[in-house]
């Protein structure tokens, strides 16, 4: 769950080195797999294969073929799941799973969730409030009996709720994890809550109001671990384990760090300029947040098990009242843990990066359609942005992602209605409006050019991001290549008059 904060329009939410602009395509160390090795093909597949394009493409351009976009983008491996009408529709890998063996990325390869981990903790989370074992709006340190989040008077009064935890409204700092290599020592979950060696993270504490805002705290899903451990007599993996892999059939889905023997046996490595990371992989003692083994196939299962649960369907992990609940903002944009999406038809879905690993995911609520995406390097969220546009494009679904379009034109006085001040999850966005179109600043030295989707959409091409304003202009949401958060335009105070 590697994040770095401060850039541009994304900020602390995702990472900056995959949204660059695309680098020079290294030479490739492999051969391309024979296409029958990654999994089963059809029609949408084959799609998939032959229509890559970004958001904006200018007159007569031709799509890009996804062999083009990995050399492009310098993504080893690619894995990809499909959702349609409440069913697995299809799985299929692309690519390599390490350059080194150069073996294929199949169906059942293996890769890092990243930050989607925290969607199957949430899961998880729920369950044990269910079961009596946790309440979901008391004092997480009453769950706690191997550690206790120091108090703060000021910040917390009345503690933190596993609800905040889970919503990232607790106030905690700490917002993500570099990992270990597979050789180093590694710190149990109470050194890592305490940041001392052999952590590589800072102590998770009270750094806001508990409740008062959005502050994306990786920190806060370790607690979350720690406290559900506490309350069950289990270490976090098994209980993962027994409460949600294993009953919804994902068979190729573990949290055990480092990983098992059935796990290496078809992983993907991480990659960084075209070698595998050093030692392959970082190890995440961090499990709630970041520790997930798994398969774009299984995290389909899940998505597919809280789609059935939302639509009253009994007999899942959650209960139809509790799936809801999951999926109900708490503030702005964010549920418990899920990012909701809620521009057109209701969706939801998480993203992730870990050290060589990105990951996306996402899933209508009143239907059962999804996608899921999984790489092992390079500008992974470049290549997955396109993949999922090619999918919902060829499926029907643009409420997912829009169609390829051409740059629109506005004249100066409708691009000035989306000038102005934004802030929301520790950004400040000014948006200026010229005459060749709108460009925002966020303390970079150089104003980031916006590129015209509509009277109310924009996007960022060398983030990959767009963004779409209010009918009234008064807030901005990002609604594309990244989550779905949510700035407000900052109306300035009129100067207090001067006496004479």
């Amino acid at each position: 769950m590697r994040r770095t904060p401060g850039l541009a329009l994304l900020g602390s939410v995702l990472i900056a080195g995959s949204l660059g602009t695309p680098a020079l395509a290294l030479p490739s160390r492999c051969p391309a797999p024979d296409g029958a090795e990654g999994g089963p093909r059809n029609a949408h597949t084959r799609y998939v294969e032959a229509n890559l394009q970004p958001a904006v493409i200018k007159p007569g351009e031709k799509p890009f073929s996804l062999a083009e976009r990995m050399r492009q983008y310098d993504v080893p491996g690619l894995s990809v799941a499909v959702i349609h009408n409440g069913k697995l529709a299809w799985a299929r890998g692309w690519g390599v799973r390490d350059a080194a063996s150069c073996a294929p990325v199949t169906p059942e390869t293996t890769f890092q969730a990243a930050s989607i981990s925290k969607v199957a903790t949430a899961v998880l989370a729920l369950r044990l409030v269910e079961q009596g074992k946790i309440g979901l709006d008391r004092n997480i340190n009453d769950a706690l009996h191997s550690w206790r989040l120091p108090e703060d008077p000021q910040l917390a009064p009345n503690g933190v709720s596993l609800r905040q935890l889970l919503s990232h409204t607790a106030g905690l700092g700490v917002h993500g994890f570099a990992g270990y290599l597979p050789d180093a020592p590694l710190p149990t979950p109470v050194q890592i809550l305490d940041g001392v060696p052999p952590s590589n993270s800072g102590a998770v504490r009270s750094v806001l109001p508990a409740g008062n805002k959005f502050e994306y705290s990786g920190g806060g899903y370790v607690l979350m671990q720690v406290a559900l451990s506490d309350v069950s007599g289990m270490p976090f993996a098994e209980l993962a384990q027994r409460e949600v892999l294993r009953p919804l059939g994902m068979t190729r889905s573990s949290y055990a760090q480092p990983p098992s023997p059935a796990i290496r046996a078809n992983m993907a490595f991480g990659h960084s300029n075209g070698s595998p990371i050093p030692g392959n992989y970082h190890v995440y003692p961090e499990l709630g947040p970041a520790g997930l083994w798994t398969t774009a196939g299984d995290l389909a299962r899940l998505l597919m098990d809280i789609q059935a649960s939302v639509a009253g369907n009994k007999g899942h992990r959650l209960s139809p009242a509790m799936a809801r609940e999951m999926l109900t903002p708490v503030r702005d944009n964010w549920g418990l843990g899920l990012a909701l999406y809620t521009n057109g038809a209701a969706r939801f879905g998480h993203d992730g990066v870990n050290e060589g690993f990105e990951s996306f995911m996402i899933a209508y609520v009143g239907k059962g359609d999804g996608i899921v995406a999984l790489t092992n390097g390079g500008q992974g969220r470049r290549l997955m942005d396109e993949v999922v546009r090619a999918i919902a494009t060829d499926y029907g679904w643009p409420d997912i992602a829009a169609p390829a379009a051409e740059e629109k034109k506005l004249s100066l006085a409708e691009l000035a209605k989306a000038a102005g001040r934004f802030e929301g999850g520790g950004l400040n966005v000014v948006i200026e409006a010229r005459p060749d179109g709108l460009y925002a600043r966020a303390g970079a030295p150089v104003a980031e050019h916006l590129v015209t989707l509509s009277a109310r959409r924009f996007r960022s091409e060398s983030m990959g991001v767009s963004i779409e304003y209010a009918p009234d202009f008064s807030s901005i949401t990002i609604i594309e290549g990244g989550p779905p958060m949510k700035l407000v335009r900052i109306v300035a105070k009129p100067a207090a008059a001067q006496g004479s």
